[in-house]
């Protein structure tokens, strides 16, 4: 028997006791099962840690990692780094996993010598409204560059960057340094663009192996506030690396212009955020900061047709009339 796991399933954990025995069950009813599945408890203040403990005879390739809070970021790469598998899956733990989720892509990746499988998911709507498949219509592809992929949905402006719907050879993570972000919300922005970029063997293939709950969340004024913050923050750092990212591909001026514009898509999403906050005072001192640090200069350079430089040009001066009304 080979001494090297051959999956390793990273989960990071906190406060999700409502749904934690649900994604455990599905972990436990894997076939082929996880060879190990590492729970990072990023600092639960709920009944997770509890949970986790009894599920800890059921599943005895569960390893329990305690740590203070630090976010998701950390708690992921707290995972990563106590991986031993050849192949890593994220899941996240409020979500839950198909009983096949992973036993086409582990015999593909095997075979062909692929960097990563992507895979299809379905959105969990908790039965509000009928499930749905997140890429649907989308054949299964045969081998090709991560930036085949990449350029491929960013054409059709359909790519959803989220860490679960991939099968990584852990030796791929690591030869590219591959970390999240410490302190970022929307963390998979970056990773899965980076990850791409850089692998050179990847295939979809159209099987649902994630279930994406989509919960109702309402949080009262003041954690309303500070989300929304959090959401712009980490949004001008995904728009400034996407943008570098576009700036470093050189004479392939397709794939360019497509980070471009994701850059500035992502982007336009803060003044929605901007429009939403309870506090009204901070989103107009975020408005000047767009304004007195450049970034609607940035923002300009790499935004790409008439629809993009309308709405960024209705929000600079948006942003401008503000200032006015209201110097900071």
């Amino acid at each position: 028997m080979s001494s090297e796991p051959l999956l390793s399933i990273v989960l990071p954990v906190y406060n999700v006791a409502p749904y934690l025995p649900a994604c455990l069950d599905s972990l436990a009813a894997l076939d082929p099962p996880a060879d190990e599945i590492i729970a990072v408890d990023d600092g639960s203040s709920d009944a997770s840690p509890e949970i986790l403990a009894s599920y800890a005879a059921r599943l005895p390739q569960l390893r329990i990692i305690r740590q203070p809070n630090g976010g998701l970021s950390v708690a992921r790469n707290v995972g990563l780094e106590a991986a031993r598998g050849k192949y890593l899956a994220f899941v996240d733990s409020d979500d839950f996993v198909e009983a096949d989720a992973y036993r086409l892509a582990l015999r593909l990746i095997e075979e062909d010598a692929l960097d990563m499988v992507l895979v299809n998911a379905r959105y969990h709507f908790e039965g509000r409204r009928s499930d749905c498949q997140i890429y649907p219509g989308i054949a299964s592809s045969g081998v090709m560059s991560g930036r085949e992929w990449l350029r491929d949905r960013l054409r059709g402006k359909r790519l959803l960057h989220m860490v679960w719907m991939h099968v990584y050879r852990r030796r791929f993570i690591e030869e590219h340094c591959l970390r999240f972000i410490p302190g970022l919300i929307h963390e998979d922005v970056i990773w899965t663009t980076q990850a791409l970029l850089a692998a050179r063997r990847v295939r979809y293939i159209d099987h649902v192996a994630v279930n994406y709950r989509i919960p109702v969340r309402k949080r009262p004024p003041a954690q309303q506030q500070l989300w929304l913050e959090k959401i712009v923050a980490s949004s001008l750092v995904n728009a400034e690396a996407l943008c570098r990212m576009a700036e470093e591909q050189g004479e392939d001026q397709e794939l360019r212009e497509l980070l471009s514009w994701q850059a500035v898509d992502g982007a336009l999403a803060i003044f929605h955020k901007l429009a939403k906050m309870p506090d009204r005072k901070v989103a107009r001192s975020l408005r000047a900061r767009l304004l007195n640090e450049g970034w609607f200069g940035l923002l300009w350079q790499h935004a790409r047709g008439f629809d993009q430089r309308r709405r960024l040009a209705r929000q600079f001066l948006i942003s401008m009339l503000a200032k006015i009304a209201k110097p900071s």
